[in-house]
């Protein structure tokens, strides 16, 4: 298989850090860094910090959020100059435009040698062109990647960024365990009045939960609830469906569902229809507001906060906003977090949570004088733990003190992700730091992944620990041909699940007609989709062992 064959490469890769340090192999695939050494450390390895030999400059395609405008003065660049001989030339995009423009820039060949903030999946469309680089093959000179790969066991994960080639084209971030961030916030101070539980075993629970709470407060929604801007209840789904043995919203992705045996049709599969029919006798026992299908974040917040609803779909930031919204509102109201509840295809979390967004490189980066220098030091700053916990934190001292336990303070007079409220100064805005262009996965190992969180957070992480994670399906990469015709039946296809997805929770189409729904899929090429999809993934094994 191909995540054996990934690990036995590996191995043999940890020791192809540099090539002056001779071990390489063919294997590996050697590339020749003759007179593309510039700046680079003769000795580096797992541990190290970089410093270049000599000043260089990167050229970096930066994505601008507009919560932290592009300063040129930010302490953290002030820093990599200084300490890593690293400035970079910088070609700046708004965040709102920013996939266009990546797309227009990469597409004109005129991308610079780093292109920043590329989750998986949006690497695709640059492949056939040559545009930017295999990043597998270059990934053994990065020894702070490949150790997080072969100690947290990637390898699988890998896989799933592979195209039609055996490579991959991205540098994703990474985490050592994956980490829940949505559930449904509910009203502490009515669930203990009704002596319920706030952590309901299973879905069925819940329902009973919302029952209880629709008798005794007859005249609120016992939930309504939001993310419905592009489909139904996108983010509450995503959550939601893996334990009902599904995805769908924001995790509906490609629409595809490995079975064990081939790939099979989310939308079309019964565990959906399973995940629909609960939805919808929760709209028509009254439990769950109509309006959630339809309304925007605000107007459910709203309800939320006033009381008009009990309960609503949130994450650990949300809450907190949901908590000023009631402070601004006079409501008396006291809400938490509960664990996702367990299904009816067991206690799942979603797969594929390891990989977040990462870099793509520019094909034009391999003809550079200072290219291996540049691998290294994305290596150190992307994925050694030093390089990781100061794009995140900043300088100790300056930034954040570090307590006789090991614990991380951040200076009071700076917040960052709900941390000292109300300071007078920002970490990102003002100093640069917790940025989405320089910290790939905010964090990578479990203790930095949480070293901002609050306690609530991580009393809620520590709940939803116990979950097991859904299998990761086998790769299935399509050529450029397939992609194209694909294309045109996904859009379709999709588009016509979330319209009905909707149409049966609100009770507009009755679960009778599934057969009928799953007959108009099929009718819109769904079977000719899954044709390619299971051809592709018996040809990437055939050819990939």
């Amino acid at each position: 298989m191909v995540a054996g064959a990934f690990v036995a490469v590996g191995a043999l890769m940890l020791t192809a850090c540099s090539p002056s340090g001779g071990d390489t192999t063919e294997e590996a695939g050697d590339f020749d860094f003759t007179g593309k050494e510039v700046g680079a450390m003769e000795d580096y390895g797992v541990g190290d910090t970089f410093v270049a030999s000599e000043p260089v400059e990167f050229g970096l395609f930066y994505r601008d959020h507009p919560n932290y405008p592009l300063n040129e003065n930010w302490l953290i660049l002030e820093e990599l100059q200084a300490n890593q001989n690293v400035a970079f030339d910088f070609v700046s995009t708004p965040l709102a435009e920013w996939d266009q423009r990546k797309s227009l820039v990469i597409g004109a060949g005129d991308a610079p040698d780093i292109i920043s903030v590329t989750y998986p999946g949006q690497e695709v469309s640059f492949v056939a062109g040559g545009a930017i680089l295999p990043a597998s093959d270059f990934v053994q000179y990065m020894p702070h990647y490949m150790d997080k790969v072969e100690r947290w066991g990637l390898e699988e994960d890998l896989d799933q960024l592979r195209q039609e080639d055996g490579k991959y084209y991205l540098f994703p971030g990474f985490r050592e365990e994956p980490r829940a961030e949505y559930s449904f916030a509910v009203r502490t101070d009515i669930w203990d009045e009704l002596g319920l539980s706030l952590e309901p075993e299973t879905f069925d629970e819940l329902r009973e939960q919302l029952r209880t709470v629709k008798e005794a407060y007859p005249d609120a929604y016992p939930m309504t609830d939001r993310w419905s801007a592009n489909g139904p209840l996108e983010g509450t789904l995503a959550f939601v469906s893996p334990n009902f043995g599904t995805q769908a919203g924001w995790g509906f992705g490609q629409g595809l569902s490995w079975n064990g045996d081939e790939f099979e049709y989310t939308g079309a599969s019964d565990e959906y229809r399973d995940l629909v029919a609960f939805y919808a006798s929760l709209v028509e026992e009254g439990l769950l507001d109509p309006e959630s299908i339809t309304q925007d974040d605000d107007q459910a917040i709203q309800k939320f906060a006033s009381g008009r609803a009990l309960s609503i779909g949130t994450n650990d930031q949300e809450i907190v906003r949901y908590r000023t919204t009631v402070e601004e509102l006079g409501t008396d109201a006291e809400m938490s977090m509960i664990r996702v509840p367990a299904g009816p295809a067991g206690d799942y979390f979603q797969s594929g949570q390891r990989l977040v967004s990462g870099f793509m490189l520019s094909s034009s980066a391999a003809e550079s004088e200072d290219f291996l220098a540049l691998l290294q030091f994305l290596d150190w700053l992307y994925y050694s733990d030093e390089g990781l916990e100061f794009a995140k934190w900043g300088v100790e001292g300056t930034t954040y003190t570090v307590d006789a336990d090991g614990t991380r303070v951040l200076n009071e007079d700076i917040t960052a992700m709900g941390l000292n409220p109300g300071a007078p100064e920002n970490l990102q805005a003002d100093y640069g730091f917790s940025n989405g262009v320089w910290t790939l996965a905010h964090g990578s190992t479990l203790d930095l992944d949480r070293s901002m969180l609050r306690d609530e957070t991580l009393t809620f992480l520590d709940q939803m620990s116990t979950k097991a994670i859904r299998d990761l399906p086998p790769p299935a990469p399509l050529n450029e041909i397939e992609r194209e015709q694909v294309s045109l039946y996904q859009s379709a296809l999709r588009d016509h699940v979330y319209q009905n997805t909707a149409a049966f929770i609100l009770g507009q189409r009755s679960m009778d007609e599934w057969d009928d729904y799953v007959a108009e899929l099929e009718g819109m090429n769904m079977t000719a989709y899954l044709d390619f999809v299971n051809a592709a993934r018996e040809r990437y094994a055939q050819n990939n062992g």
